[in-house]
């Protein structure tokens, strides 16, 4: 699989229906498997956090879940198809023919965000099976990984918060024995009609970054990631390893 290095984040150039093709073939593997969806404030972070940057580099699938990211792609000269994002390749493997009953575990978000978007999932997605939900506001790891266990989901979406989701599901992959785990950030969020995400002209325009900006301004912080990104990407420290 052709993989781009992004300041030492390797990830899969794929297109969402070639992630969604590799998903289900991972669900036939004999260990569980991880999926991960790094954007640019991911990749920020990895540059000091070692356990993040190990964790997504040996998961087995990492979407390009930033359209910064295709657009740096194409200037340096190593494009990305394009970008996947994690709520896009969710909803494309929930609404699949190709994998009818398919049990889905959803975790994440604040008391009653995941059973609002389970509601809305069946609402509109009617031969989905979900099989469990749980908020992300637990202390009691045992207590959940024993929940999820007992309703043995084939793929378990989870959206703690970046950092968080990747280190919660590398460290109980193998005690949770779902075939397929992946993280989806503040999808849950957006699913439920918590949040709403930004309209397809504003995407097409790569001004997500603005309008999440504008709804949420208690996100600027966050946002200071994006040139951080940039800088890390046209220039480079001579430090960095390449692949």
């Amino acid at each position: 699989m052709n993989i781009i290095n992004f300041a030492g984040i390797k990830v899969d150039n794929v297109t969402l229906a070639e992630a969604s093709a590799r998903v289900f073939a991972l669900l036939s593997s004999t260990k569980p498997q991880l999926i991960v969806t790094p954007n640019p404030e991911m990749i920020v972070t990895s540059q000091s956090d070692k356990e993040l940057k190990e964790i997504i580099n040996s998961a087995a699938l990492r979407v390009p879940d930033g359209i910064s990211m295709v657009v740096v792609s194409k200037i340096l000269g190593k494009p990305l198809k394009e970008r996947v994002s994690g709520i896009d390749l969710m909803l494309s493997i929930i609404k699949s023919p190709l994998k009818k009953g398919l049990k889905i575990f959803l975790l994440g978000g604040k008391p009653g965000v995941a059973e609002k978007a389970a509601v809305n999932l069946a609402r509109k997605y009617p031969a989905i099976n979900i099989v469990g939900t749980q908020d992300g506001y637990f202390k009691d790891d045992a207590k959940i990984i024993e929940e999820i266990k007992k309703a043995q989901p084939d793929i378990l979406f989870a959206g703690l918060g970046a950092g968080r989701q990747e280190k919660w599901l590398n460290r109980h992959l193998k005690e949770l024995g779902v075939p397929v785990s992946m993280t989806i950030g503040g999808t849950l969020d957006v699913i439920s009609g918590q949040k709403k995400r930004a309209p397809k002209w504003i995407q097409a325009l790569y001004i997500e970054w603005l309008y999440r900006l504008i709804t949420e301004p208690n996100r600027w912080k966050r946002q200071l990631a994006l040139p951080q990104f940039l800088w890390l990407m046209f220039f480079p420290k001579k430090s960095r390893g390449s692949d």
